[in-house]
């Protein structure tokens, strides 16, 4: 049989010059085998993890919807430009975007990819004798030296007992030689590490198909029944079946909310969140009472009840002329700063189009008198509660199209005008009333009443997530600190006559004689025994492995 060998090209500008070896073409197969081969090294999983956390980026800089649908609601109609394209991309959406799932599931196939391998290498390292040791061992990162009166037996029997208490495996391949090899551990732990990786994927994948999470803003004083219809936002994962959510009923009984009023640096901080509520399983069923505060949240049917936010829902009552009730509820409104000026929108829908009302404008729990600078509230409690609203009229929904309860389009609406020509500019303080001109009714600002921002959910791959968690912390730690060396031991018995430095015997010039001890017993014939370590990366633990050993002979050196 006859191998091809391949053909060079010769240069046609430099006929003299070598020739190049035609490589061959890389075909399909050989291209998928490349590729997966960069997939699955270690660099690539590692570039993908820090991808993975870039990309996780925008969730902080920009409102989610599985978060606060409130606030990408009003991002979107502060910045009516840029929003259309952020939400194109996902930016609102981040974690259940494409862009985002084909990172981490790249990830998740690298990593796979990457451990496999290494885990049977892992395993046959495991099961493999200790390399048999270099011909020099001076030439090793470590290494010494030293004369023993004990016999190259008993050298190694020592050198064996000693590095066994140092948990090194152990194996001799001759009769002059022992090699030992310990930090196993390590490349355990980085299997444990990677997988444990794996496993906080596995997770989250199975929190967002299995998982659901619903917002819902309550008011004090009302009930909440959960279903899928009665959250304010509702998120299911894809395999969630919503007839079989847990049925209960949630009561605010009460909203305790601190700021610090002292006056200085920590001025309207808020110190304290608690909801008291009661919760009752299914309709009907007995209440109890608990409590909700951050991080804190009740648990019920599987589902984790979190305290979110807070805020003011001012109870606005607006009637028609003829003194009508058109619209009366407890209104969300939603702060926009650390003082609580609070935006909200009330949408008279009974009157029909294009002279539906729409109200639009904020709440102050604290409002600076004057309006100096525009409505201003200058601290987060109810000291001087107030209502800043303008009024429009026409169609409330253009074309029909769903919009979100906290934002007004007023692209088929005008503003309500004074005879003068001049805007409405509604101020109100609770129990006051203001006239519309035009006969158009009446707004009222009842009371105020605090909301809750709740936030049911469940992630059932949470247990999951927590086990990789931790198993991926230790191990790392076993990663970092367990080390991989070995030492190579090597016995050889003592020329005598070339220690002499001559070949005249014992009796010679410059000779000794060895044959017996000064007190005239035989002596033993000297044992030199040498010494080497190597450690896979830097460790400053290799000297002192490799002094001890050489220390354990301190007491059995040659007398001589």
């Amino acid at each position: 049989m006859t191998t091809e060998t391949p053909t060079r090209r010769r240069s046609p500008d430099n006929p003299g010059r070598r020739p190049e070896p035609a490589l061959p073409e890389l075909g399909p197969l050989g291209l998928a085998r490349f590729v997966w081969r960069q997939l699955t090294s270690m660099r690539t999983a590692l570039f993908l993890l820090l991808l993975l956390s870039v990309a996780a980026v925008p969730g902080s800089i920009f409102p989610q919807r599985n978060i606060d649908a409130g606030r990408v609601a009003d991002y979107i109609a502060q910045n009516p430009t840029t929003s259309p394209w952020l939400d194109r991309f996902g930016f609102f959406d981040v974690y259940s975007s494409p862009w985002f799932s084909a990172i981490y599931l790249l990830l998740f196939v690298s990593l796979i990819g990457c451990i496999v391998p290494r885990t049977k290498v892992h395993l046959q390292a495991l099961r493999s004798r200790p390399p048999k040791a270099p011909a020099r061992l001076q030439r090793l990162d470590e290494h010494a030296e030293v004369v023993t009166d004990l016999s190259p037996d008993e050298a190694l029997a020592l050198a064996r007992a000693t590095l066994k208490r140092k948990r090194f495996r152990l194996h001799s391949h001759d009769a002059t030689t022992l090699s030992g090899e310990s930090g196993y551990l390590r490349e355990t732990g980085n299997l444990v590490f990677h997988l444990a990786l794996t496993g906080i994927i596995i997770g989250m994948a199975v929190g967002h198909l299995l998982g659901w999470r619903g917002d819902v803003i309550l008011p004090e004083g009302e009930k909440f029944a959960s279903s899928a219809g009665t959250y304010n936002t509702f998120s299911p994962g894809p395999w969630v079946d919503q007839e079989t959510l847990p049925p209960f009923v949630l009561g605010l009984d009460r909203l305790d909310v601190e700021f610090n009023a002292t006056p200085g640096r920590g001025f309207g901080q808020p110190r304290e969140f608690t909801a008291y509520t009661s919760l009752a399983p299914s309709p009907g069923a007995p209440a109890s009472e608990g409590s909700i505060s951050v991080n804190h949240p009740i648990s019920v049917d599987g589902a984790d009840v979190f305290l979110l936010g807070n805020g003011y829902t001012p109870v606005i009552t607006v009637k028609d002329a003829g003194g009508k009730v058109l619209y009366r509820e407890a209104t969300p409104f939603l702060a926009q700063d650390a003082n609580y000026r609070s935006v909200g929108v009330v949408k008279v829908s009974a009157l029909k189009a294009p002279k539906q009302l729409g109200i639009t404008g904020f709440f102050l729990p604290t409002a600076e008198p004057t309006f100096a600078n525009g409505p201003a509230s200058i601290f987060p409690g109810l000291g001087n509660p107030e209502l800043a609203l303008s009024v429009w009229e026409g169609t409330l929904f253009p074309g029909g199209a769903p919009q979100s309860v906290y934002t007004l389009d007023t692209k088929e609406m005008t503003q309500v005008t004074k005879e003068d020509g001049s805007p409405v500019l509604v101020r109100l303080r609770p129990g006051q009333s203001y006239e519309l001109p035009g006969g158009r009714g009446s707004i009222t600002f009842e009371s105020v009443k605090r909301f809750a921002g709740l936030s049911v959910r469940t992630d059932p791959g949470a247990p999951i997530s927590l086990v990789s968690a931790i198993l991926a912390t230790g191990g790392l730690i076993l990663g970092l600190t367990v080390k991989r060396r070995r030492v190579f031991v090597r016995v050889r018995p003592l020329d005598t006559t070339a220690a002499a430095g001559g070949s005249g015997g014992p009796d010679g010039p410059g000779g000794r004689d060895d044959a017996h001890r000064p007190d005239g017993s035989p002596a033993r014939a000297a044992t030199v025994v040498s010494i080497g370590g190597l450690s896979k990366d830097s460790d400053a633990g290799l000297a002192a492995i490799v002094a001890a050993l050489r220390d354990s002979f301190a007491d059995r050196k040659d007398p001589s």
